[in-house]
């Protein structure tokens, strides 16, 4: 049984890029990490415990509606110590960090995070040495089994912790297979999808707005899903791409020109996607060195902008500030030729 105490973190994400058309199989997105993290202990324990700090009360793995997120990333465990002729010895766990903001989330988490985060603490605790694409693969087999159907893309922001660029897999073939395999045969499997560092050659400011106005990606999601078209998924994936080969080249003009087409692409989709603090996020750049759009499903929640000088960030800030748009988060990103 292990015998000591571990801590373990997961980051949050915002997509950059993609959105909407990353739920279509082939399709692209690049995702950033942001580093507000979540937190993970894991004691040696006399029997099963599990705690987060989103509610008042703890559990053992009897089934909770609350807890049942973490409960099947458990059992997913469980599954993998077996393949591994170990057993799931128990445990208290510990999980902290809400990805709120005055009591309303931000949107920069999911569940995405907490899957996870439980994994990867226990794969920790149970002295597991699990690969990244393992991780990945185990985080998305615990969701589709609760039957999530979201792209998996913040997944494998979360687990690879980096700005990265995603290409999305056939969600549907692969819960068939789950039907069909045994989760060794699973693991083993080329499933179909790509993660990829982005190593930007460009220095620019980052910085996230957030509007105050929670938004349920789930229910977005079905708001916009008829109207996602195939010339919408075909100029999406060109833009992401050509987005990729500009932030990697150091291309300022390209990368403002990418991320300006996939904002307005957005804003043509569906008109609840652009609430009227992300279209006044996206407008504040107006005639300064800097892109923005909403990131994500839209409809609240937060917005990015890239900027290359101080003077537009300092006005984009303020600029933020005047439609009630908070600084969530900022950080100086560094071309590689720049460190």
């Amino acid at each position: 049984m292990p015998q000591k105490t571990i801590k373990t973190t997961t980051c949050g994400k915002l997509y950059l890029a993609g959105e909407y058309a990353i739920l279509t199989p082939n399709q692209v997105a690049i995702i950033k990490d942001i580093p507000i993290y979540m937190t993970a202990q894991v004691s040696p324990s006399k029997d099963f415990q599990l705690s987060s700090d989103m509610f008042d009360y703890s559990v053992d793995l009897s089934d909770d509606d609350h807890y049942a997120l973490i409960q099947e990333s458990v059992k997913t465990m469980a599954s993998y110590l077996k393949l591994q002729n170990k057993t799931l010895a128990p445990f208290s766990l510990q999980i902290t960090g809400k990805m709120e903001k005055d009591g309303k989330k931000i949107g920069i988490g999911s569940s995405g995070s907490v899957t996870v985060l439980t994994l990867k603490a226990l794969s920790l605790f149970y002295q597991l040495k699990l690969s990244k694409e393992e991780l990945f693969k185990l985080a998305v087999y615990t969701l589709l089994k609760r039957g999530d159907n979201g792209s998996m893309g913040d997944i494998a922001c979360i687990v690879y912790e980096t700005l990265i660029y995603y290409r999305s897999f056939d969600r549907h073939r692969v819960k068939n297979w789950l039907l069909e395999m045994t989760l060794q045969e699973l693991l083993e499997k080329d499933w179909g999808f790509t993660i990829k560092p982005v190593k930007t050659n460009l220095s620019f400011t980052f910085l996230v707005g957030w509007t105050k106005q929670p938004s349920i990606s789930s229910q977005m999601i079905k708001k916009v899903q008829a109207s996602i078209s195939s010339s919408f998924l075909s100029t999406s994936k060109k833009e992401v791409d050509d987005l990729y080969v500009a932030l990697e080249t150091g291309h300022k003009e390209k990368t403002k020109k990418s991320l300006s087409t996939l904002g307005q692409l957005l804003e043509d989709l569906h008109p609840s996607i652009y609430s009227p603090q992300l279209r006044a996020l996206k407008n504040a750049t107006y005639q300064l060195d800097a892109v923005a759009k909403s990131s994500g499903a839209g409809g609240g929640d937060c917005g990015i902008a890239l900027v290359f000088d101080d003077r537009s960030r300092l006005e984009i800030i303020k600029r933020w500030e005047q439609e009630n748009i908070s600084l969530l988060y900022q950080e100086k990103v560094r071309g590689l030729h720049d460190k």
